[in-house]
Parts: C-alpha cells; structure tokens; sequence
C-alpha cells in the first residue's frame, strides 16, 4: 500500500512561489475548482505541492472556511497518488493551488469528485504543457 499521509513538504508554503503561480501559472477552472499550476522553479521533495484555498468574500465565518479547506485537504491526500504516478513517470514536478469556487460548502463526496476531477485535469494539463516549455 502506497504512503497516503500528507506531510509539511508536501504544502506549498513560499509566498515567492504562490505569488509567482498567480503571474505566470497556468490556470484551468472546473465544476467546484479552480486549479493554477506551474512547473516547480526548484527542486523538491515530493513531486507536486500543493496548497488549498477558499474564498473570504463567499465565506466570511472561519469555520466554514476551514471546513472545506479540510475536506478537499482530506479528498487530495486519498487521491494524489496517481498524480504522483504519472509526475515520476514524466520526470516533472509541479506546484499548484486548488481553490474553492461553488457559493456554499459542498459535502465530502462532491468535494471528492471534484478534486478527482481536478487532478484528472491537471495530469493531462501537465501533459499538454510539456512541448511548450
């Protein structure tokens, strides 16, 4: 059985390089989501990080906020393995934020569609992508 934690390396944490994936990321919008990515300027850990983001303006109480934050947190680590499969056998590694876009908090098994979905998207994204680099 493959390692499904989710561990500190595995966060995009660098305000340099979230700031970069707003400038020059690459971006794709699905049902639920919003993905920006980009490949990785450095070398890292694992071969994707990732970081989790909802809106203040649509959810203004905390809890509600962190609430969905944990559930697409939770549907990212049972399903990143394929992503990671498919990143190791290209020689690739991304960064990438998921952003929450639906107007109320959606329960587990939609949040978890959704990121399926979005990480679906973001392999043949990368995959796309890879020529024009």
């Amino acid at each position: 059985m493959k390692y499904q934690g989710f561990s500190k390396p595995e966060r995009l944490c660098s305000i340099k390089t979230i700031a970069g994936l707003f400038e020059k990321g690459f971006s794709f919008n699905t049902r639920l989501l919003k993905v920006i990515w980009a490949e990785s300027p450095v070398l890292l850990p694992y071969p994707a990080q990732v970081a989790f983001s909802v809106p203040k303006k649509k959810f203004r109480h905390a809890v509600t906020r962190n609430l969905i934050k944990r559930r697409m947190r939770e549907a990212y680590r049972k399903q990143k393995n394929s992503l990671y499969d498919f990143l190791i056998s290209n020689n690739k590694q991304i960064v990438f934020i998921l952003v929450f876009r639906g107007n109320e908090p959606a329960d587990y098994p939609e949040t978890e569609s959704a990121v399926a979905d979005a990480l679906i998207r973001l392999s043949s994204a990368v995959k796309e992508n890879t020529g024009k680099c």
